[in-house]
């Protein structure tokens, strides 16, 4: 349980110094080549739930067995080699420098007024259309990315390190890539997807509450607003999101940066119309970027820590 422990604190540290370097294999690669190869092979015909099911369970089952004879092999050889191997499955699940240098790739161009550039950066990390967005939406863009993906690109793939190690760490990123690939309300991916879907909603649920409440505990409303305010304000309207998760870490940044998120956005020119989370105490400026990767910062620091807190209060019982 110790190593176990320090691989999770080593592996936000490596995230944070280090984030995923190009030049080194990383898992995510794999896990989607093998889901595109079940897409192909699987998505067709007839009974395509069962058969988005079945890949789902081939995949995790491919990734849980490698990374336990991985870490397994590694702490076999020598405990050191087994926590540097852990550490690093577990690095590669998290992207805390990764998202913070996409908001700022997408903040820096919007501070010079270059908004083409601005619209082409962001459209690198969200789904939605850009290329007619003027800087509040740029700005509502980036901060609703940086808030939503705390929980599923940091806290939440910490959460499952905690309990189950590396190997559930990458287990739940590769559920979220299942749900990232295949997970879509359409024709093609409704039925194949339902199950990574559904899985994706189930893992993230708990992490994403513990995450917005973390968020309101490690950060000071920036306006004259109380913590319990601003929990209020989660409470209120977390539920709003069309994503039983997503909300949670939105609804939490609106409320500690006292501006309201949600509204109308385009997809592929389709308009998708989602309730505003959020009041609008101030408008939304390009400051609000940086304010909410502050917010992450702080927010990962203190579940790191929460983590480490309760790992070590189960080694003292036990």
């Amino acid at each position: 349980m110790t190593f176990h422990l320090l691989a999770l604190v080593l592996a936000v540290l490596i995230d944070r110094l280090v984030g995923d370097p190009r030049q080194l294999p990383h898992p995510v690669v794999g896990f989607g080549k093998l889901i595109s190869i079940g897409e192909r092979r699987l998505n067709r015909g007839k009974a395509r739930k069962q058969k988005g099911l079945l890949m789902l369970v081939a995949v995790l089952s491919v990734v849980v067995f490698v990374s336990a004879l991985l870490v397994w092999s590694a702490y076999w050889l020598h405990p050191v080699a087994g926590l540097l191997v852990e550490a690093w499955l577990i690095s590669t699940t998290i992207a805390e420098k990764g998202l913070k240098q996409a908001a700022d790739e997408v903040r820096k161009p919007l501070e010079a007024h270059h908004l083409e550039e601005a619209r082409l950066r962001l459209s690198y990390i969200v789904g939605r259309d850009t290329d007619k967005l003027d800087e509040a939406e740029i700005t509502r863009a980036t901060v609703e990315t940086v808030a939503e993906n705390t929980s599923d690109g940091i806290t939440a793939p910490l959460f499952f390190a905690w309990i189950g190690g590396a190997p559930l760490a990458l287990l739940y990123r590769a559920v979220n890539t299942c749900d990232s690939m295949v997970g879509y309300q359409n024709e093609r991916y409704r039925d194949f997807g339902w199950a990574s879907a559904k899985f994706d909603d189930l893992l993230n649920w708990l992490p994403s509450r513990l995450t917005a409440l973390v968020m309101i505990i490690a950060n000071r409303p920036q306006l004259q607003r109380s913590t319990r305010q601003c929990w209020a304000v989660v409470r209120r309207d977390a539920r709003k999101h069309p994503s039983p998760n997503s909300g949670w870490g939105e609804a939490a940044v609106a409320a500690l940066l006292g501006i309201q998120l949600g509204g109308t956005n385009t997809y592929q020119g389709l308009v998708s119309n989602r309730a505003k989370i959020g009041d609008a105490l101030v408008r939304l400026r390009v400051v609000h970027i940086e304010g909410a990767t502050q917010i992450m910062s702080r927010t990962v620091t203190l579940f790191t820590l929460l983590l480490l807190g309760c790992g070590g209060v189960i080694i003292v019982l036990t």
